[in-house]
């Protein structure tokens, strides 16, 4: 059953009951522990003493030589849930290698609020949501560069109107069509599974995704407690309740807080009292968690008892619903190998550039600059000069010139200048010279364009919309499918308001503003507390 889209949390939706911060339990924080030095020393290293997820699956790998070990091994496999990767029909071409003949690898993590046990109806919420259709409220697309050197994570928030594509459940066949106009990101989930999810991300940004990782409330809080504790940060006194019961519940004296279990819950659902309320401002505060938890797991990563990592293991196998790439433990160890080659501070956390659109928020300009330096493997701390890869075209063929019919649009005008008069009929005279017999002007629209697009609607049309391209020196960077044109159409942007010969603007390779960048070696971030939330 569909939901509002940027829901207010009913009374008790988020109203998990935390355990205290280690001050408030009476345990010693900070100047406070008095003189038992070596107590308060050994209670910051049982604190700070953490598995890390790689080890462990290491340890469980070296296990499985034996018999009894193999069968345990085989045993966490069968935690894993899994999943189809992508349910549209839209398959986005895979990355050209580097000179080194290196791939990048993109990776969606999914956070799901589905209340469909009842271990996540305790953590979940109101009554009335238990057993509906999940919603993919947590999204980031990971990437991890061709020479694993770095890594940029996206955020889209979960209120961003997109174009969910039509899918088809992998379970029972039964097909989503796609919406009607754009809808809510995180039903996307409903529509399917997560591999809906993440061909509706391929569908916006143009992304080849290589595997998703989804994990629900449990699967947070198991986590959380296996790793042991998250150093988060307040620059005030916070109490996530407003006086309708709205907020996490989460309670925090300001400055610095290892949180685990359901308090790492709170902080990771947290939008009452942080910042403005807003999605964004929760999408901020789980950059800081992530980066955090990254720091932690290097710094303080040790092996504990067998018993210790048993549980680890079984937490983590547990916790996750994955693409069949990744459904064994096997598989899972390899990719931690990858990821953990990156440092700290070559970590890069950006939200997606967005504007309000009532409650709801869109992509904005700046949100396109972003997608594209991911697909061109374009790091966003800015510290790499990378030679851009060549452009690969489509699999589909084009058709012969004469016979591909081509609409083109005027679409130069700017927010100070007016259209430049005639670009359509110009343009489409121009590709009649070349061939292209079925160009014609279409005058009855004036959409306004920054730069020249080729939109097409169709997978079986995207060869022709190349070849439009192409013949006009047109990058493929600029051919886009759009389920907002019945058919191949080029729209003259403001970049071309004069002349016969397309110029490309120079790229900027810079990471936008807008974009909120936060680094992972970052250890100062902390989030500014609403004083309407303050204690």
């Amino acid at each position: 059953m569909a939901r509002s889209s940027v829901r207010e949390e009913a009374p008790g939706a988020e109203d998990t009951t935390s355990p205290e911060p280690r001050e408030q339990r009476g345990e010693p924080s900070g100047e406070g522990r008095g003189g038992n030095g070596r107590r308060a020393a050994g209670t910051r290293r049982r604190r700070r003493r953490v598995l890390r997820w790689s080890a462990t699956v290491l340890a469980v790998v070296t296990l499985g030589t034996a018999g009894a070990g193999y069968l345990y091994y085989q045993h966490l496999n069968g935690n894993i849930r899994k999943d189809e990767l992508n349910l549209g029909d839209n398959k986005v071409a895979e990355p050209t290698p580097n000179a080194a003949g290196q791939v990048p690898l993109n990776i969606l993590l999914i956070g799901s609020d589905a209340r469909d046990t009842k271990a996540n109806q305790d953590l979940g919420g109101a009554r009335e949501t238990f057993g509906s259709t999940p919603l993919a409220d947590v999204q980031m697309l990971l990437h991890l560069s061709a020479d694993r050197t770095n890594m940029s994570v996206v955020s889209m928030p979960r209120d961003t109107l997109v174009q969910i594509p039509k899918c088809t459940d992998p379970d029972d066949g039964k097909v989503y069509a796609a919406s009607n106009g754009r809808t809510m990101t995180n039903q996307s989930l409903g529509h399917g599974g997560p591999g809906c999810t993440v061909a509706t991300w391929q569908e916006l940004t143009g992304i080849h995704i290589d595997h998703f990782i989804m994990v629900d409330f449990a699967g947070v809080v198991s986590m959380a407690d296996a790793v042991g504790g998250v150093p988060v940060c307040v620059d005030a006194n916070i109490h996530s309740r407003d006086s309708k019961g709205h907020g996490s519940g989460l309670k925090l004296k300001k400055g610095t807080t290892y949180v685990k279990g359901e308090q790492a819950l709170q902080w990771l659902r947290t939008r009452y009292g942080f910042e403005d309320g807003s999605d964004l401002a929760r999408a901020k505060a789980q950059h800081m968690y992530m980066n955090a938890m990254v720091r932690e797991l290097r710094e303080n990563a040790t092996l504990s008892n067998p018993n210790k990592l048993r549980r680890l293991a079984e937490k983590a196998t547990g916790a996750l619903t994955v693409d069949t790439g990744l459904d064994t433990v096997k598989k899972l160890y390899d990719l931690s190998n990858e990821l953990r080659k990156v440092e700290p501070e070559r970590i890069t956390m950006t939200t997606m550039p967005n504007r309000y659109v009532g409650a709801r928020v869109e992509p904005t300009e700046d949100a396109e600059q972003l997608f594209r330096l991911v697909r061109e493997d374009i790091a966003l701390d800015g510290r790499d000069k990378k030679r851009k890869a060549p452009e690969k075209a489509s699999d589909d063929p084009a058709a012969p010139d004469a016979e591909i019919a081509v609409r083109v649009q005027n679409g130069t005008r700017t927010d100070v200048l007016a259209p430049a008069r005639g670009r359509a009929g110009t343009v489409a005279g121009l590709l009649v010279e070349k061939g292209f017999t079925g160009a014609v002007a279409d005058q009855s629209v004036a959409p306004v364009e920054e730069r020249t697009v080729v939109r097409y609607p169709s997978a079986d049309l995207e060869g022709d919309a190349e070849r439009i391209a192409k013949s006009l020196g047109i990058p493929l960077s600029s051919v886009k499918r759009s389920t907002e044109v019945t058919g191949v159409t080029l729209v003259v942007g403001a970049d071309w308001r004069e002349g016969t010969a397309y110029a490309p603007p120079a790229e900027n390779d810079e990471t936008p503003e807008s974009a909120e960048a936060l680094n992972g070696a970052d250890d100062t971030a902390c989030m500014h507390v609403n004083p309407a939330f303050t204690w």
